[in-house]
């Protein structure tokens, strides 16, 4: 039935050709048009909400927000966990839905929540807002402004022309500015003035509001128009807020420029930076999904020389970090890594002679065309794991062709001519090869549907890798054998290839003695591989130890600067200087951004920029490049020189593959009261520090927080006609200020209008102490009159995890150790301590994410050897012969232990996805063997002599498909990647070992169980069986 099929692309070459001339368009066409990127996007469905309540105690700030939020975001369906963070004055709440949930769904509900909340939260709350956490929100470039005198205003100004040009780009999604003190229009009152003439700070606020409203008073009809009333409106200019009558004394108007002054200012700092020791303020932009990174940063710097030219001299414009530097490096990198891959595949493919080489490596190119116009109209990206899947599939996209072509040029040694060898000898594997690609095509498809973000992470990957296997077999069986039929020599076919016959004979010599000797032994062979493959890959596991994702080999860093909560703006500064010092001195450093009270914009797909706090400083640092010996070696001795500054935890973080995690290793405390997990974080510090192998170990509680309290005497208070109100009111006005509405200019740019006391700069002891409040007569006293300033201790913050009060500590780990190793040495310590009643640990970090990943790992491997055995059964219609070919997976997997051993890697995520992988690569192979062998058997061939014969014939292609695959994914291997290069090792290992120890076991497998149902068939008249095997 399948005859015919195989007959058309023969013998209507026409079609065949056309065929092949739009696989070649098609598959240029995509590759110049599918994006470019560094790595694989995904949507996360977790968000963040800031709640800013200036002033706000964390326990208020738990109790009035926190608390009913998490209770109505925990009503959501799909919710997988739930977070708060409350610190003074502000309250963050993170939550994480489960990953086959859709973001702007979820956004859209949470929303729809805190609208119905809102209005049962204090006033005093002054800003709510939701930020998604998104790896495509990254941002592709980072330019810095530096001047060291131009006022802020004037560096604001040009920072959001660039960022207004900036999104004019085609292909830019959004750009902002940062790290530049908050503009605002200023209302310094006189607080004497307004005693004298008895007016309280609250009717100039009141004043204010009234003047700057904008109440559109509706429409009138006069005759034949109608006509929009406009009242006096919003303040359009200062003088007007000046003129603002505030009262009335003695008959006359008391103007706001009576008691006060009015002017721009620069609010309280939150965000500050320098670019190389230098101030600056900071540009970003980011990419829209679906574009070309190259692409796109070639119109940046057309839009950008175009904008530099209008700069002043005294500001420079410097480009500090662009993305597509790396992306470029990287994917040139793996370009070549490809290139190297095709030459070695190529050399693998001599022992074929010179024309059935080139037949076979025509099947490259089409290949991955056919792979390349998949994932062009899947929507996918050329980034570094899709080229790795390339790099993979290259070892195996050939297989196919390989064993066609063999057999194709046995078939002219045993005398067809062109077109009949390309039949029958493709009809004698078609089932077969349908069989092998199945197999391989259902180990790496259960990977397409991994559950969570790692899965989603790595999607690409095997997506690559099925979809050009798939369009590797369509042109095995198609396009090949018409080019068989018209290139492959006729006469004296494969009699002058030396180098094969040299094989043939090699293989003839030592292989069937071997082969021979085993079958004689069956039950010892098979004991001895089969039990010891499996009892030594046990063995191997635990010396192996499992990590999640490793670090990236990526030229960017960040050093973070933690000081206790509560130190000043200009002391956390004193830490970012000193650390700037340091990662000057490096080699190789071409960019370093400070942020002082914030974190750095995002600049990595799984990195999440950190909120404003005046105790946080963040480094971020750009190398000229990334060496994989090297800089590891250098950012070591930093971490060295910055541990012993005192005051401050100082961190060097380096970026990691796979989706966010907080830290690898990382154990959340959770009970009721915040003074007994404060003893216990101290406790668990202590014994996550002492664990060999962990280091930068971070306690939020560990610095403890002292707060001025204002002590109310209430009696006294009430003897002198002071509400308690007012007392709150007055220390507002002294410290932050008091809010009067918004200033909107001429841009159309809103400014906070801000009512309070002169004040340089961030409040400081003396504003509190010069501070006075106004009693219902109208009179000014001083603040000591009523109250007392004490200092009081009060918690640095509340965490709460799963709506329960928590506190999470994190670690880091050295390099060259074992994250599960560490852990499992950190529970067994956790395990040994007395727990209070009502108080538990929860693991995060690496082990948290990793039971997602590697329980989603063991699904995709039961999932795809099911797949596997039921294609099996399907094939050959017997128990037998499945698990006969069954018996080569624990030979591989002992061989991919083996590897990542010599290696010195561990079994992570992508080496657990090398040997899902695997299984399908060598199952392949036995199909070939035991399918050969059933044939033989069928034609009457003795079972002894057709297990030797077909171990025989089917040695040079099961060797050459296993060296090719080897040879493509050697480049993977030898770069020392951390991501791809395990599950390279774990591949090429395997097939290492099954390749030479499955030629010996399979075929004795098959003598202990032969499958049923293989006697010899009624041969059609005038045919026989020919010495090979093969009917004529």
């Amino acid at each position: 039935m399948a005859t015919p099929i195989l007959e058309f692309p023969i013998r209507r070459y026409q079609f065949t050709l056309v065929v092949f001339f739009c696989l070649v368009v098609l598959g240029l066409y995509s590759f110049v048009s599918v994006p470019r990127e560094e790595d694989p996007s995904f949507k996360i469905s977790g968000f963040e909400i800031t709640s800013i309540m200036p002033g706000g105690d964390p326990k208020d700030l738990e109790r009035l927000i926190s608390k009913p939020l998490e209770d109505r975001l925990a009503e959501l369906d799909d919710v997988k966990q739930l977070e708060s963070i409350v610190a003074d004055g502000v309250a963050f709440t993170i939550i994480e839905f489960q990953a086959y949930t859709d973001p702007d769904r979820k956004y859209e509900e949470i929303v729809r929540e805190l609208n119905s909340l809102r209005p049962g939260f204090p006033a005093e709350v002054r800003e709510i807002r939701i930020r998604k956490f998104s790896p495509g929100l990254v941002n592709i470039v980072q330019y810095a402004l530096v001047s060291e005198d131009a006022p802020y205003r004037e560096l604001q100004n040009h920072a959001r022309a660039l960022k207004d040009a900036l999104k004019g780009v085609p292909g830019i999604r959004t750009s902002e500015s940062w790290a530049y003190p908050p503009r605002e229009l200023r209302i310094e009152v006189d607080n004497r003035r307004l005693a004298d003439l008895r007016i309280p700070p609250t009717r100039l606020i009141q004043a204010i509001e009234s003047e700057n409203a904008n109440i559109p008073a509706g429409v009138v009809d006069i005759g034949p128009r109608s006509f929009s009333v406009k009242t006096t409106g919003a303040y359009e200019n200062l003088d007007q807020i000046r003129d603002t009558v505030i009262s009335a004394v003695e008959g006359r108007a008391v103007r706001l420029r009576d008691v006060a002054e009015v002017r721009w200012d620069e609010g309280q700092w939150g965000h500050l930076g320098r670019y190389n020791g230098r101030r600056a303020v900071f540009v970003t932009a980011n990419m829209k999904e679906g574009q070309n990174i190259l692409d796109v940063r070639r119109d940046i710097d057309t839009v950008v020389e175009r904008y530099q030219s209008g700069l002043p001299k005294r500001v420079k414009l410097e480009l500090g970090f662009d993305q597509s530097i790396n992306v470029e490096k990287r994917l040139s990198r793996l370009y070549i890594d490809f290139m190297i891959a095709i030459g070695l595949v190529l050399l693998t493919l001599l022992p074929l002679g010179l024309r059935a080489a080139t037949i076979v490596m025509i099947s490259i190119p089409l290949s991955l065309a056919f792979g390349l116009t998949v994932l062009y109209f899947l929507g996918y990206s050329l980034n570094q794991l899709s080229i790795a899947g390339f790099v993979v599939a290259l070892g195996l996209l050939v297989d196919d062709s390989i064993v066609a072509v063999e057999n194709i040029s046995r078939h002219l040694r045993m005398g067809y001519d062109r077109v009949r060898a390309a039949v029958a000898g493709t009809r004698q594997i078609f089932i077969a090869i349908l069989g092998c690609t199945a197999t391989l095509v259902f180990a790496f498809l259960p990977l397409m549907a991994l559950p969570g973000n790692s899965g989603k992470f790595i999607r690409v990957l095997p997506t690559t890798v099925v979809a050009t296997i798939v369009g590797s077999l369509l042109i095995a069986l198609f396009i090949i054998p018409f080019l068989a039929s018209r290139m492959l020599p006729v006469e004296d076919a494969g009699h002058s290839n030396r180098l094969l016959q040299r094989i043939m004979d090699g293989i003839h010599r030592y292989y069937r003695p071997a082969l021979h000797y085993c079958l004689a032994r069956p039950r010892a062979t098979v004991i001895t591989a089969i039990g010891g493959s499996l009892l030594l890959s046990a063995l191997l596991v635990p010396v192996l130890g499992s990590s999640l994702f490793p670090k990236a080999d990526t030229p960017i860093f960040l050093v973070q600067v933690e000081t206790p909560t509560g130190t000043s703006f200009a002391a956390t500064d004193k830490a970012a200087q000193f650390v700037e010092g340091e990662v000057q001195k490096l080699p190789g450093v071409r960019s370093v951004f400070t942020n002082l009270g914030r974190g750095n914009p995002q600049v990595y797909y799984n990195h999440i920029q950190r909120s404003e706090t005046a105790s946080y400083a963040e480094v971020f640092v750009v190398l000229d490049k990334y060496d994989t010996r090297r800089t590891p070696k250098m950012l070591d001795a930093l971490r060295m020189r910055l541990d012993g500054y005192p005051g401050a935890r100082i961190s060097v973080r380096e970026f990691v593959n796979g989706p966010p995690v907080s830290a690898p290793v990382a154990v959340r405390l959770v009970g009721p009261d915040i003074e007994v997990l404060d003893e216990l974080a101290s406790k668990v510090e202590k014994l996550i520090e002492a664990t060999p192998g962990t280091r930068d170990v971070r306690n939020p509680l560990k610095f403890p927080r002292t707060n001025l309290k204002i002590e109310t005497d209430t009696a006294k208070a009430a003897l002198l006609g002071v509400p308690a109100v007012e007392i709150d009111r007055a220390m507002r006005l002294a410290v932050s200020g008091l809010p009067a509405g918004t200033f909107k200019d001429i841009d159309g740019e809103q400014y906070p209008i801000v009512v309070r006391t002169p004040l340089e700069g961030r409040a400081a002891l003396e504003a509190v102490k010069a501070a006075r409040v106004i009693s219902v007569s109208g009179e000014s006293l001083p603040l000591s009159q009523v109250a007392t300033i004490e200092f009081e201790p009060a918690p640095v913050l509340i965490s709460r995890y799963d709506r329960q009060r928590a506190v999470t500590i994190n670690s880091e780990i050295e390099r060259g150790e074992n994250t599960g190793k560490v852990t499992a040495a950190v529970v067994s310590q956790l395990d040994k301590m007395d727990w209070p009643r009502g108080y538990r640990y929860v693991l995060g970090g690496d082990a948290e994410a990793g039971a997602d990943a590697f329980g989603g790992i063991g699904t995709a491997i039961i999932v795809a050897i099911f797949g596997i055995f039921a294609i099996l059964v399907l094939e050959f219609g017997s128990y037998r012969s499945t698990l006969i070919v069954l018996t080569v997976v624990p030979l591989g997997i002992f061989g991919g232990m083996l590897m990542l051993l010599i290696s010195n890697n561990e079994i992570s995520f992508t080496a657990s996805i090398g040997f899902i992988a695997l299984i399908g690569i060598e199952i392949k192979n036995s199909i070939l063997l035991v399918d050969f062998t059933n044939q033989l058997r069928e034609e009457g061939v003795p079972l002894d002599e057709a297990i030797e014969r077909a171990g025989e014939i089917r040695f040079l292609p099961i060797l050459l498909t296993s060296a090719t695959a080897i040879g493509g994914l050697l480049p993977l291997a030898v770069q020392n990647s951390g991501l791809y290069s395990p599950m390279a090792w774990v591949i090429i290992g395997g097939l290492v070992t099954s390749t030479l120890l499955a030629r010996l076991v399979t075929p004795v497998v098959y003598k202990l169980i032969p499958p049923a149902g293989h006697e010899p068939r009624q041969l059609a008249r005038g045919t026989q069986p020919d010495s090979s095997g093969a009917l004529l």
